[in-house]
């Protein structure tokens, strides 16, 4: 799905479609894996300075985000601060903190600041932001990840729930990649020091997992077209960026919290890919490794795009990391 410009967003199967090109959404997801793994293969080295040049390229002065380039390398849309800015923000976090190079965090230290300059009046933009800056507080706090933090937690104190309904959600309706808020408040509560900030998190959270959840453990995610207080498991189409965000924000909660009980969620998720789903069909291909595109009523969707394939990787590359952090916990360096 990658060549000498960037990371294919669509595909026919197994076959990338040049026709849409490339988006900075799917590259900064792909720079957000391939870059915990840089230093571990050659493969992911080059993929790593791939999608970093990409997003270099991506990031305006002024901190707006271009998201289209079609096949022959060309932008073809206006910077913005979609969502795809706050995922550039993201994918550059993770990779001027975690890539064993140098030159590397430099580099994605530098347009992380540049990106900063901007801000995004979208709720789940500024919450994938939020993610990015925790990595860098993580390692040297900077003003600009700090106000990038503070200004995740403002977007989400912009929609406090309905407790008058019933449903314990903070948006009337459950939309896409919804465990990012729960991640977000996680993120900003440990990078900020403040506990409150990662009660809210776990509760809303939990909250979660026990709407997408069905009697017997199975994950039932929210279908594309949302979920509300009235609908009934299950939906369809489901699509794998839900489990995705379900298992990266359970592995934050475990990670922050040293609770054991995240990791079930997480597990969950990863077996919604093998098969332990609403059609009982897996959504992972293992000879390949790539990601079916979302799982409807009569089965899945047998293109294998890059959300899809970079959903499946991150879970898999989740369960992995929890292991290790259970692994540091047991032997006292959490």
């Amino acid at each position: 799905m990658t060549d000498e410009h960037g990371l294919f967003e669509h595909a026919l199967g197994a076959v990338p479609r040049r026709e849409h090109g490339y988006c900075a959404d799917d590259v900064a997801r792909g720079l957000a894996l391939v870059a915990r793994e840089d230093g571990r293969s050659a493969a992911a080295a080059v993929l790593t300075d791939r999608y970093l040049r990409f997003l270099e390229s991506a990031v305006t002065e002024d901190g707006r985000v271009h998201n289209r380039m079609d096949a022959d390398g060309e932008w073809t849309d206006r910077p913005g601060t979609g969502d795809w800015w706050g995922r550039a923000i993201w994918g550059l976090g993770v990779a001027a903190r975690r890539s064993s190079r140098a030159s590397i965090r430099e580099r994605a230290l530098g347009v992380f600041e540049r990106a900063a300059r901007a801000s995004s009046p979208w709720l789940r933009a500024r919450c994938f932001a939020a993610l990015g800056a925790a990595e860098i507080v993580g390692s040297a706090a900077t003003d600009a990840a700090v106000a990038v933090l503070r200004d995740s937690v403002e977007a989400v104190a912009a929609h406090p729930p309905d407790s008058s309904s019933g449903w314990r959600w903070l948006e009337p309706r459950l939309h896409y990649a919804n465990a990012v808020v729960p991640e977000a408040l996680l993120a900003a509560g440990r990078g900020l020091g403040d506990d409150r900030l990662i009660e809210r998190g776990t509760g809303l959270l939990t909250v979660l997992i026990s709407i997408e959840s069905r009697a017997d453990g199975r994950l039932s995610p929210t279908p594309a077209g949302g979920r509300g207080p009235d609908d009934v498991h299950p939906g369809f189409d489901q699509q794998p960026i839900e489990a995705a965000s379900l298992a990266q924000a359970c592995l934050r909660a475990f990670e922050t919290t040293g609770e054991t009980g995240w990791l079930t969620p997480l597990r969950a998720a990863w077996e919604w890919f093998e098969g332990a789903n609403d059609v009982g069909i897996a959504l992972f291909d293992p000879a390949t490794g790539a990601g079916y595109d979302g799982l409807t009523s009569c089965g899945r969707n047998d293109n294998r795009g890059a959300e899809s394939t970079l959903a499946a990787l991150s879970t898999l590359q989740c369960l992995s990391r929890a292991a290790a952090s259970a692994a540091g916990l047991r032997h006292g360096r959490h």
